[in-house]
Protein backbone atom coordinates (compact mmCIF):
# COMPACT_ATOMS: atom_id res chain seq x y z
CA UNK A 1 0.00 0.00 0.00
CA UNK A 2 1.16 3.58 -1.23
CA UNK A 3 1.52 5.44 1.91
CA UNK A 4 0.43 9.37 1.44
CA UNK A 5 1.96 12.55 2.59
CA UNK A 6 0.15 15.41 2.39
CA UNK A 7 2.52 18.40 2.02
CA UNK A 8 3.70 21.19 -0.05
CA UNK A 9 6.83 22.50 -1.37
CA UNK A 10 7.25 25.29 0.80
CA UNK A 11 6.90 23.05 4.14
CA UNK A 12 10.47 22.63 5.67
CA UNK A 13 8.68 20.58 8.31
CA UNK A 14 6.65 18.86 5.65
CA UNK A 15 10.55 18.19 3.62
CA UNK A 16 11.85 16.71 6.61
CA UNK A 17 9.06 13.85 6.48
CA UNK A 18 9.22 13.77 2.73
CA UNK A 19 12.72 13.40 2.28
CA UNK A 20 13.10 10.78 4.63
CA UNK A 21 10.59 8.68 3.16
CA UNK A 22 12.26 8.83 -0.25
CA UNK A 23 15.69 8.21 1.00
CA UNK A 24 14.58 4.85 3.23
CA UNK A 25 12.99 4.18 -0.36
CA UNK A 26 9.42 3.80 1.43
CA UNK A 27 6.54 3.20 -0.81
CA UNK A 28 4.99 6.78 -0.70
CA UNK A 29 3.28 9.94 -2.54
CA UNK A 30 2.76 13.31 -2.10
CA UNK A 31 -0.56 15.23 -1.49
CA UNK A 32 -0.87 18.82 -2.36
CA UNK A 33 -2.26 21.24 0.11
CA UNK A 34 -2.80 24.39 -0.90
CA UNK A 35 -1.47 26.59 1.95
CA UNK A 36 -1.13 29.69 0.37
CA UNK A 37 -4.55 29.69 -0.36
CA UNK A 38 -5.84 28.31 3.41
CA UNK A 39 -6.42 24.80 2.66
CA UNK A 40 -4.74 23.62 5.85
CA UNK A 41 -7.28 25.81 7.93
CA UNK A 42 -10.46 24.12 5.81
CA UNK A 43 -12.39 21.73 8.13
CA UNK A 44 -11.49 19.50 5.08
CA UNK A 45 -7.96 19.26 6.44
CA UNK A 46 -8.55 19.80 9.93
CA UNK A 47 -10.73 16.30 9.85
CA UNK A 48 -6.98 15.01 9.18
CA UNK A 49 -5.33 16.84 11.31
CA UNK A 50 -6.81 19.05 13.69
CA UNK A 51 -3.65 20.74 14.26
CA UNK A 52 -4.22 22.03 10.85
CA UNK A 53 -0.72 21.69 9.88
CA UNK A 54 1.57 19.78 7.36
CA UNK A 55 2.82 17.29 7.05
CA UNK A 56 0.42 14.49 7.99
CA UNK A 57 1.41 10.78 6.82
CA UNK A 58 -1.20 8.53 6.63
CA UNK A 59 -0.91 4.64 5.25
CA UNK A 60 -4.18 2.18 6.04
CA UNK A 61 -5.27 2.80 9.23
CA UNK A 62 -2.35 4.54 10.57
CA UNK A 63 -2.62 8.57 10.11
CA UNK A 64 0.37 10.67 11.83
CA UNK A 65 1.19 14.03 12.38
CA UNK A 66 4.17 16.34 13.26
CA UNK A 67 7.53 15.55 11.41
CA UNK A 68 9.50 14.00 14.00
CA UNK A 69 7.20 11.43 14.37
CA UNK A 70 6.70 10.48 11.00
CA UNK A 71 10.63 10.40 10.66
CA UNK A 72 10.60 7.96 13.42
CA UNK A 73 8.38 5.58 11.97
CA UNK A 74 9.81 5.49 8.67
CA UNK A 75 12.83 4.85 10.84
CA UNK A 76 11.81 2.05 12.70
CA UNK A 77 9.67 0.35 10.09
CA UNK A 78 12.59 0.58 7.19
CA UNK A 79 15.69 0.03 10.44
CA UNK A 80 17.49 2.86 8.71
CA UNK A 81 18.38 6.60 9.35
CA UNK A 82 18.05 5.41 13.32
CA UNK A 83 21.54 5.25 14.32
CA UNK A 84 23.27 3.00 17.00
CA UNK A 85 22.58 5.42 19.39
CA UNK A 86 18.81 6.26 19.66
CA UNK A 87 19.10 9.21 22.70
CA UNK A 88 21.97 10.90 20.69
CA UNK A 89 20.17 11.22 17.50
CA UNK A 90 16.86 11.37 19.45
CA UNK A 91 19.17 14.71 21.10
CA UNK A 92 19.77 16.28 18.21
CA UNK A 93 16.45 15.30 16.23
CA UNK A 94 14.90 17.54 19.52
CA UNK A 95 17.18 20.08 18.97
CA UNK A 96 16.33 20.85 15.57
CA UNK A 97 12.83 20.83 16.72
CA UNK A 98 13.10 23.29 18.94
CA UNK A 99 16.51 25.81 18.06
CA UNK A 100 16.76 25.24 14.41
CA UNK A 101 13.88 24.87 12.49
CA UNK A 102 11.28 26.79 15.48
CA UNK A 103 13.32 30.11 14.14
CA UNK A 104 14.18 29.36 10.97
CA UNK A 105 11.24 28.74 9.77
CA UNK A 106 8.49 31.53 10.97
CA UNK A 107 11.86 33.66 9.78
CA UNK A 108 11.57 32.34 6.47
CA UNK A 109 7.96 32.94 6.61
CA UNK A 110 7.90 35.84 7.49
CA UNK A 111 10.51 37.94 5.48
CA UNK A 112 9.17 35.74 2.38
CA UNK A 113 5.40 34.93 2.48
CA UNK A 114 4.18 37.61 4.56
CA UNK A 115 3.70 41.18 3.32
CA UNK A 116 6.26 43.82 5.32
CA UNK A 117 3.35 45.41 6.72
CA UNK A 118 1.81 42.61 8.40
CA UNK A 119 5.46 41.53 10.45
CA UNK A 120 5.45 42.01 13.85
CA UNK A 121 8.18 44.86 14.79
CA UNK A 122 11.38 43.12 15.32
CA UNK A 123 10.25 39.62 15.40
CA UNK A 124 12.22 38.35 12.08
CA UNK A 125 15.50 39.89 13.62
CA UNK A 126 14.88 38.16 17.01
CA UNK A 127 13.97 35.06 15.10
CA UNK A 128 17.60 35.74 12.86
CA UNK A 129 19.36 35.83 16.02
CA UNK A 130 18.24 32.74 17.70
CA UNK A 131 18.99 31.06 14.76
CA UNK A 132 22.35 31.91 14.51
CA UNK A 133 22.89 31.12 18.05
CA UNK A 134 21.61 27.52 17.03
CA UNK A 135 23.81 27.73 14.00
CA UNK A 136 26.66 28.34 15.79
CA UNK A 137 26.13 24.98 17.75
CA UNK A 138 25.53 22.90 14.71
CA UNK A 139 28.52 24.24 13.24
CA UNK A 140 31.00 23.55 16.11
CA UNK A 141 29.30 20.13 16.35
CA UNK A 142 30.23 19.33 12.92
CA UNK A 143 34.04 20.65 12.79
CA UNK A 144 35.14 17.28 13.37
CA UNK A 145 32.93 14.76 12.09
CA UNK A 146 30.60 14.23 8.96
CA UNK A 147 27.16 13.43 10.41
CA UNK A 148 25.14 15.11 13.36
CA UNK A 149 24.71 11.23 15.86
CA UNK A 150 26.53 8.95 14.32
CA UNK A 151 29.18 7.31 12.14
CA UNK A 152 26.55 7.66 8.94
CA UNK A 153 23.39 9.76 8.67
CA UNK A 154 20.32 9.50 10.58
CA UNK A 155 17.22 11.48 10.83
CA UNK A 156 18.51 14.11 12.86
CA UNK A 157 20.24 14.87 9.55
CA UNK A 158 17.64 15.11 7.34
CA UNK A 159 15.41 17.43 10.26
CA UNK A 160 18.27 19.59 11.13
CA UNK A 161 18.62 20.30 6.96
CA UNK A 162 14.81 20.51 6.65
CA UNK A 163 15.19 24.37 5.96
CA UNK A 164 18.67 25.06 5.04
CA UNK A 165 18.04 24.18 1.14
CA UNK A 166 15.51 26.91 0.45
CA UNK A 167 17.31 29.77 -2.26
CA UNK A 168 14.53 32.55 -0.21
CA UNK A 169 16.56 34.58 2.31
CA UNK A 170 15.92 34.56 5.90
CA UNK A 171 19.22 34.72 7.80
CA UNK A 172 21.50 31.19 6.37
CA UNK A 173 23.73 31.67 4.25
CA UNK A 174 25.82 28.32 3.46
CA UNK A 175 29.10 29.99 2.78
CA UNK A 176 29.35 31.67 6.27
CA UNK A 177 29.33 28.12 7.65
CA UNK A 178 31.68 25.81 6.46
CA UNK A 179 31.48 22.83 8.48
CA UNK A 180 27.42 23.29 7.65
CA UNK A 181 27.92 23.58 4.05
CA UNK A 182 30.16 20.62 3.78
CA UNK A 183 27.87 18.80 5.47
CA UNK A 184 24.74 19.68 3.45
CA UNK A 185 26.54 19.03 0.51
CA UNK A 186 27.41 15.21 2.13
CA UNK A 187 23.31 14.45 2.39
CA UNK A 188 22.94 16.28 -1.32
CA UNK A 189 25.08 13.02 -2.24
CA UNK A 190 23.11 10.43 -0.60
CA UNK A 191 21.32 8.55 -2.98
CA UNK A 192 17.72 9.71 -4.48
CA UNK A 193 18.32 13.25 -2.62
CA UNK A 194 15.84 16.00 -4.04
CA UNK A 195 15.85 19.48 -3.57
CA UNK A 196 11.98 20.38 -1.56
CA UNK A 197 10.76 22.37 -4.56
CA UNK A 198 11.83 18.90 -6.84
CA UNK A 199 10.66 16.68 -4.04
CA UNK A 200 7.25 18.18 -3.31
CA UNK A 201 4.45 19.68 -4.81
CA UNK A 202 4.19 23.79 -4.87
CA UNK A 203 6.99 26.28 -5.40
CA UNK A 204 6.86 30.34 -5.04
CA UNK A 205 6.59 30.49 -8.96
CA UNK A 206 3.33 28.99 -8.75
CA UNK A 207 2.41 31.52 -7.24
CA UNK A 208 3.94 34.55 -9.46
CA UNK A 209 1.65 36.70 -11.84
CA UNK A 210 1.49 34.86 -15.12
CA UNK A 211 2.37 37.27 -18.34
CA UNK A 212 -0.45 37.78 -21.10
CA UNK A 213 0.93 36.05 -23.88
Amino acid sequence: MTAQLWCFGESGNAYKAALTLELAGYDWSPVFVDFFNGEARSPEFKAINQMGEVPVFREGDLTLSQSAVIQLHVAEKTGRFMGRDRNETLRWLMFDNHKVSAQAGPARFLLNFLPAEKRPLGAAEFLQARLKGALQVLEAHLTDREWVADADPTIADLALCGYLYYPEPFGFDRKDWPHIDRWLQAIQGLPGWKHPYDLMPGKPSDRAPKEDI
